[in-house]
């Protein structure tokens, strides 16, 4: 884990790049979202949009991480809602980072059936600002970033739906390896859940919500075993660490989606188009090609899904 000095020195060499995300104005208020095609299709996008000028925004990269930062509130975007099986993703390839459903070889990917859980488990998505940094190898993992927004699984009892922007204050954090990656996972709760005020650090969630992590840390390991893979590995023994080592990590992925956004990182395939990063070289204005070029909303209704989504898999598990 950063220390503190040195996180604060990181920061102060990125200075520049911090003083123009703070005049990110986008509030999460002002959000909604604009929903493309038939969910179950490869047509399928849901960007998020101002509700004021019905510019596109990236949830990458518009949304603010922070709804309240002096009392620890944090934007949470919801990609896939609790109970469902597709995986719903932020596109990190298309301008504007909308929404869509991942593929393999061509095929829409869902996520199986492992006894006795159903589809997702609880809503899961994405703090927006944060990036997980391939280059960067984490001293306690051992395993550098996965290259991806940071991972967040929200417990609370609302399901939610895809790009739904939720509140939430974060409680602990597991770091899944994931193909030799860091692939961390931060457990929050919606602040508006009836049992939020309960919870305020890991240990809550065991005495308020009892079996809620073992069943966590049972579904990231053999979730991908129906697929024909092996159990997912998991640094610290699968042990969930603390509110207070979460807020490290999504600090120091905060850090890294400053130093991307501002050009200081290598973004390969990734899209840095936004519409609010002051500062930022990637920032377009209302007139600009790429806003011209995303669709207009045209909901459909969801697609049928093969019924063998719905099956069950028993799974035998060595631990």
């Amino acid at each position: 884990m950063l220390s503190r000095q040195l996180l604060l020195r990181r920061l102060q060499q990125t200075g520049s790049i911090l003083a123009s995300s703070r005049h990110i104005m986008t509030s999460a208020q002002d959000i909604q979202t604009r929903v493309i095609g038939a969910p179950n299709t490869l047509d399928y996008r849901v960007y998020l949009e101002s509700k004021s000028t019905g510019q596109p925004l990236s949830a990458f990269h518009d949304v603010p991480l922070y709804a309240d930062e002096a009392n620890g509130i944090l934007n949470f975007i919801v990609e896939i809602p609790r109970w469902t099986n597709a995986k719903v993703e932020i596109s990190k390839e298309d301008a504007f980072n909308p929404f869509k459903q991942d593929t393999k070889k061509g095929k829409l990917r869902f996520v199986r059936n492992s006894f006795p859980h159903k589809g997702y488990i609880w809503n899961y998505g994405a703090f927006p600002q944060t990036w997980e940094d391939p280059s960067f190898t984490h001293p306690d993992t051992k395993a550098n970033g996965d290259n991806d927004p940071l991972d967040v699984v929200e417990i609370g009892e609302q399901v939610g739906y895809t790009g739904q922007i939720k509140q939430v204050k974060v409680l602990g954090v597991m770091a899944l390896l994931d193909e030799g990656e860091t692939d961390w996972k931060v457990i929050v709760i919606d602040v508006n859940d009836p049992i939020a005020p309960k919870l305020n650090d890991i240990e809550d969630v065991e005495k308020h919500l009892p079996g809620l992590i073992r069943a966590t840390n049972e579904w990231f390991r053999i979730y991908k075993i129906p697929d024909g893979k092996p159990e997912n590995q998991f640094a610290f023994s699968g042990e969930a660490k603390n509110k207070s080592y979460a807020t490290e990590v999504i600090h120091e992925c905060h850090e890294a989606w400053r130093r991307l956004i501002a050009g200081q990182a290598n973004a390969g395939d990734i899209k840095l188009e936004n519409s609010t990063v002051q500062g930022s070289k990637a920032q377009v204005g209302p007139n600009d090609a790429v806003v011209a070029s995303i669709p207009t909303a045209n909901p459909q209704p969801p697609a049928p899904i093969d019924p063998s989504i719905d099956k069950w898999f028993f799974i035998s598990s060595s631990n």
